[in-house]
Parts: C-alpha cells; sequence; structure tokens
C-alpha cells in the first residue's frame, strides 16, 4: 500500500481482516477485505471474478496463507493433520493462482508471488514431514507455472523464509521464546521483499529467493525447536 497499489487482502476471519485495514488505512494506503477459505476454489475464483469487476484487473497476488500442526512428526502425525496443511498450503495455491490466471492471461501481464518456506528448500524435522512436503511443492508449482506462462508475459516467484515472528510459531511442540523471535525475520522484512519483487520490470523474472534470519536456528539446532 505505501508503494501506491490498492490492496485488497483476503483470509477467513473478518475481525482480523478489519483491524488489518484499519491499521493500513491509517497511513494514507488503499485497502480492502474480502473474506476468503483458500481450501475452496469456488471460494477462490468468486473473490477474483469480484476484484476483477470492480477494479477491472490483478497485477500482483501474494498467496501467504499458510499453517501447520502441533502433532507434526511421524510418531504423531494425524490424517487430519496431513489433509489441512494439504488443503491450505499447497491446494489453496494453487486455487488461487487458477483463479487470477484469466485476468493476467487477458493483460499479459501479472506477478504471483507465492510464500513457500525455508522448509521448501531444507528439509526440516523441525517443521514435520506434511508442512516441508507442501513447501517443496509450492517451489515446484511456482516453477511450472513460469515455464508455462512467460510466453504470456506473466511471471511467478517463490519466496521461501526462514523463521518469521509470527504467531503460527505459538503452534510449535517447544514455542520460541520472545529473545528468540527478536532475532527472526519480521514481517516487515517479508513486506519489503514482496515490494521489491513486485517492482521489477515486466522483463525480469525473479524466479524465487531463499531468506533467513542471520542468527539462523536451523544451523544451531537442526532438529524439533
Amino acid at each position: 500500500a505505501k508503494e501506491g497499489w490498492t490492496v485488497v487482502i483476503s483470509g477467513r476471519r473478518k475481525d482480523v481482516l478489519d483491524e488489518a485495514v484499519a491499521s493500513i488505512a491509517k497511513s494514507g494506503g488503499k485497502i480492502e477485505a474480502i473474506v476468503l477459505d483458500v481450501s475452496s476454489a469456488a471460494d477462490a475464483e468468486k473473490v477474483a471474478k469480484e476484484i476483477v469487476a470492480k477494479h477491472g484487473r490483478i497485477d500482483l497476488l501474494v498467496n501467504s496463507a499458510g499453517v501447520n500442526v502441533p502433532k507434526r512428526s511421524w510418531d504423531d502425525i494425524t490424517i487430519e493433520g496431513w489433509d489441512k496443511l494439504v488443503d491450505i498450503n499447497l491446494s489453496g495455491v494453487m486455487y488461487c493462482m487458477r483463479a487470477v490466471l484469466p485476468a493476467m492471461r487477458a493483460q499479459k501481464d501479472g506477478v504471483i508471488i507465492n510464500v513457500a518456506s525455508w522448509a521448501g528448500r531444507h528439509v526440516s524435522k523441525m517443521t514435520g514431514p506434511a508442512y516441508t512436503t507442501t513447501k517443496h511443492a509450492v517451489l515446484a508449482l511456482t516453477h511450472s507455472f513460469n515455464m508455462d506462462e512467460f510466453k504470456n508475459g506473466l511471471r511467478a516467484c517463490c519466496l521461501s523464509p526462514g523463521e518469521v515472528a509470527t504467531p503460527i510459531l505459538k503452534l510449535r511442540p517447544v514455542p520460541p521464546s520472545a529473545e528468540d523471535m527478536a532475532k527472526m525475520l519480521q514481517p516487515e522484512d517479508l513486506g519489503r521483499t514482496i515490494a521489491f519483487v513486485a517492482s521489477m520490470p515486466a522483463h525480469a523474472c525473479i524466479n524465487e529467493i531463499l531468506i533467513s534470519p542471520t542468527h539462523n536456528r536451523s544451523f544451531v539446532t537442526p532438529t524439533m525447536l
């Protein structure tokens, strides 16, 4: 929004969306919110059509929805937990990409940024098999998109961050301390990275970015955190 974009945010919880809209609007940014469950292909298509109907185009899609579960090792993973992660972390990304594709193809222009994870490049017991698998798949999905859609002038980037200080960390078997979280990437760091990718000229495609905290805990504690 600070870069002059008209931003439409989405998510399942209207109260959280309303808080985000109020916060960003205070700084003068143009922002709207639409309730969306990314695990529903029909919802994703409906929201994309609403945006095009109101604004005429979709220039940028940022897929940042992602979850994990407390039971994340082979000892205690459940089918329900696996399905939840696949539905949101992988299928949700594909549904939203597919939903914006008609508009972007018609424009012959558009950028998609899929937020994956360090776990999408490096297998780790810390994140568990389900999360790690979905994030590896998002990386493959992003590259396959570029292989097919470059001819239409479209670009996708897989942004794979290490630990980011967000509420999802509270779901870990051993939540990180406040001191540890202060050393992690902050949401603002990813915001700056996303703005950088989105600002690149149409002839440049940043296929992927792997970013981590300088104090990367996976280097010192490669098992369960």
